[in-house]
């Protein structure tokens, strides 16, 4: 590492560029998008250029260049021209160490587009409004919904508008499907997935129709014109290239029932892509996951004993119970007076009970006989192990309060989700899974996370140790849970979490996080119903667009890729005025879902009106691929 003040500054003089300070994987990712899809020029400010991801970032083509210094000071915003620069991102350090960068950052340029990662949501919110041209989000909060859904398998959803988008598989997929958004879906090579393929417009059944019974094309009953006679010699079609697979026709032998459609060309792709589809589909609310009351009335309650009690003091609870219960049952059974029996009992139990005197016993006015004095004698002698017990109950109550000690799972715990690692991203899983109604149980190695306050605060239990992973998702209760999701930051730990949750539950559900494309393309052909997320592929592009100017309202996963639904505002001096839904999705890559005109609040969803053209105060809600998004942002910020 450099020396304190010291840095490796740009060999040239440089502006109009964008600046992103990190060196994690979200920086990593984010460089890649700003080079690969806005092809901007990007100076990159790094900490220590030898750690993480910064010797990747280096090798990047595109990136002009990688400054070192090993705190964001004044001196090393000004070493990576911050005054010459279009936008900055922070996606590394603390929120107070990026609150400060963006605010000196400010200072220096103020008409600067910065954006910075706040894992505090509510603190980021606040420290917007002091910027002229900023944005904060988190990275933990844009992916952790995508890993929540994919453990209770069921797509994530985005919501627009009181309309929950998310992605439909095959079949699936329902008639009223907003857009096809993947195809040659193949779980053995993920590569082949294509987003947003190009696909047919709405008229081009009828553009089929008009050319089968065009003028010069002989109609049938039925619908499909019949082949037309050939020549005598072998023709070329309206193409220029050979006609194949036709056999002359003689006259009578051909059947004048026999109908055959027109070959397609051989250069045009199937109709019906192979392998499976994905659309995106819109629900009118968000599916809660299906839990009964029952079932999270006796976790809670089975979870409370646990937590009351270990499992000697248990034991010792339960034998006086049943003792007490005998025993009132007799007291019952000779006085035939259940408020009697009652009243004595807890007497009894309060050790407040009057034992009969000889005298009384002669004289026949004793309480009931032999069997009767037993019970009493059993309920007292319950009584005063009552009290001790509950003693130790809260004691450890308010001793574990003080301690800060999160408490293990129960022995009722069933059908929960095992969350490993509590860093922002499995602290945020963990949360909206919890409050989804969802049972958690979370695990830990490092005593210090900062999760485990905020999960502990919650009820959540938390199984902490740094013993092997078998061990520690016993205590976890494997055997009764759903799925398994592993969030530490490192491919080979989580990889071994979700290896051993299935050796030692061959049905549970896994989901990794993962960097590695090649890394999860393995994964996926190696275990069946796992998943694989990338926190940083799906934060990145949020970011990416984010420093453009544009809103990214939530990123849904199709496997290992990523599909924005942002929403672009048409302001005076946009380049999207007066384009068309045709131009805006004739490249590619972009799907035009809704759209909101400056004359009216109401959002239209599937605006099929494709030659109306954008004036300023329109707003469109776009899906969209990484490359597609960055066409439109660069559109976005032309001169008219």
């Amino acid at each position: 590492m450099t020396s304190e003040g010291w840095g490796t500054p740009p060999v040239e003089p440089i502006s109009q560029h964008y600046i992103v300070c990190g060196g994690n994987a979200l920086a990593h990712r984010l460089v890649l998008e700003l080079v690969e899809h806005y092809e901007v020029p990007v100076v990159v400010l790094v900490t220590d250029r030898t750690r993480d991801h910064a010797p990747q970032i280096e090798q990047i083509t595109g990136v002009a260049a990688v400054v070192e210094y090993p705190n964001l000071t004044e001196e090393a915003l000004r070493a990576v021209s911050i005054d010459t620069a279009r936008g900055l991102a922070l996606v590394e350090g603390s929120d107070q160490d990026n609150i400060h960068a963006a605010l000196s950052a400010q200072g220096h340029n103020p008409d600067i587009r910065i954006v910075f990662r706040m894992f505090n949501q509510r603190l980021g919110e606040n420290i917007e409004r002091l910027l002229r041209n900023g944005a904060a989000l988190s990275g933990s909060a844009t992916a952790a919904p995508a890993f929540a859904a994919a453990a209770l398998g069921r797509p994530n959803s985005v919501e627009i508008d009181g309309r929950h988008l998310h992605i439909a598989f095959d079949d699936a997929i329902s008639s009223d499907r907003i857009c096809v958004v993947a195809d040659h879906i193949d779980r053995q090579d993920l590569s082949k997935i294509r987003l947003l393929p190009e696909q047919e417009g709405d008229s081009a059944q009828f553009v089929r129709l008009a050319r089968e019974f065009g003028d010069d094309g002989p109609v049938r009953q039925g619908g499909l014109r019949r082949a037309p006679e050939p020549e005598p010699e072998v023709g070329s079609d309206s193409e220029g290239e050979p006609e194949r697979g036709r056999e002359p026709a003689v006259g009578p032998e051909v059947e004048p029932e026999v109908e055959r459609a027109v070959e397609p060309d051989p250069g045009t792709e199937p109709e019906e892509p192979p392998g499976g589809i994905a659309a995106l589909q819109a629900l009118r609310m968000e599916p809660r996951e299906p839990i009964s009351w029952v079932r999270r009335l006796r976790w809670r309650v089975l979870d409370t004993m646990r937590f009351l009690t270990n499992a000697r003091l248990r034991v010792v609870l339960l034998i006086a119970l049943a003792a007490v219960l005998m025993a009132f049952a007799v007291l019952w059974y000779l006085n035939r007076d259940f408020g009697w029996t009652v009243y004595i009992s807890l007497l009894d139990l309060a050790g407040a009970a009057q034992p009969d005197q000889q005298a009384d016993i002669a004289a026949g006015t004793g309480t009931g006989g032999l069997w009767q004095r037993v019970a009493q004698v059993v309920i007292t002698i319950c009584g005063i192990t009552f009290a001790p017990v509950a003693t130790a109950i809260a004691v450890e109550v308010l001793g574990s309060g003080r301690r800060g000690l999160p408490r293990n799972p129960s022995a009722g715990t069933r059908d929960h989700v095992i969350v490993v690692g509590l860093g922002n991203v499995g602290t945020r899983v963990a949360t909206q899974l919890h409050e989804m109604g969802v049972p958690v149980v979370c695990m830990e190695r490092d005593p210090q996370a900062r999760g485990i306050s905020a999960v502990r605060a919650l009820g959540i239990p938390v199984v902490l140790g740094d013993g092997p992973f078998e061990e520690q998702l016993r205590r976890a209760r494997l055997k009764h849970s759903r799925a398994v999701i592993a969030l530490s930051g490192d491919d080979a730990t989580n990889l071994e979490a979700a290896l051993e949750a299935r050796h030692g539950n061959p049905d549970v559900r896994v989901v990794v996080r993962l960097f590695d494309d090649d890394f999860a393309g393995h994964f996926y052909r190696t275990l069946d119903n796992a998943a694989s997320r990338s926190v940083s592929y799906l934060a990145a592009p949020a970011f990416a667009a984010a420093l453009m100017g544009s809103e990214v309202r939530g990123t849904l996963s199709v496997f290992r890729h990523v599909l924005l639904i942002a929403e672009l505002t048409v302001e005076d001096g946009s380049g999207l005025i007066g384009l068309n839904r045709h131009d805006l999705e004739d490249p590619g890559g972009v799907r035009v879902i809704a759209a909101r005109f400056a004359r009216s609040n109401q959002l239209h969803w599937g605006f099929a009106d494709r030659t109306r053209r954008l004036a300023p105060g329109d707003r469109i809600v776009v899906a969209a691929t990484r490359s597609g998004l960055a066409r439109l942002n660069t559109v976005l910020v032309e001169e008219v």
